[in-house]
């Protein structure tokens, strides 16, 4: 359903995905996936993760309500979690550690100004 690969899990919904030998990518199905960065602590990295699946719903809701606009909004949401959790934009290992604490901490600023999308309601 999703463009992306599982945050967690191997693909078949147990345990940790298969790293490559360098640590920066992981494998899953198959397929080589940007690993998120190892410096982001276990709390930093829950809220980026809980900000991204919100705005990964919000998309399937834009959708769903043929709302160009806020899909806009809520793909904006997807691309700033996923660059805070280093999985895009410039790779976490070619960045200064400080460099990388600013890129997360600067994607929290952003998705916790974020105006909330209203979740959809269950029919």
């Amino acid at each position: 359903m999703g463009s992306g690969p599982p945050e967690q899990g191997s693909g078949d919904g147990v345990g940790t995905p298969e790293r490559t030998g360098d640590g920066r990518f992981v494998l899953i199905a198959g397929r080589r996936w940007r690993a998120a960065d190892p410096l982001l602590s276990e709390a930093v990295r829950d809220r980026l993760v809980r900000h991204l699946m919100s705005a990964r719903r919000a998309v399937g809701a834009a959708r769903r309500a043929a709302d160009p606009a806020g899909e806009r909004a809520a793909r904006a949401r997807v691309q700033a979690a996923k660059e805070g959790l280093g999985e895009r934009g410039t790779p976490w290992w070619e960045l200064p550690p400080a460099a990388r604490r600013a890129r997360w901490q600067s994607a929290l600023n952003t998705l916790d100004a974020a105006p909330p999308h209203p979740e959809p309601p269950n029919t």
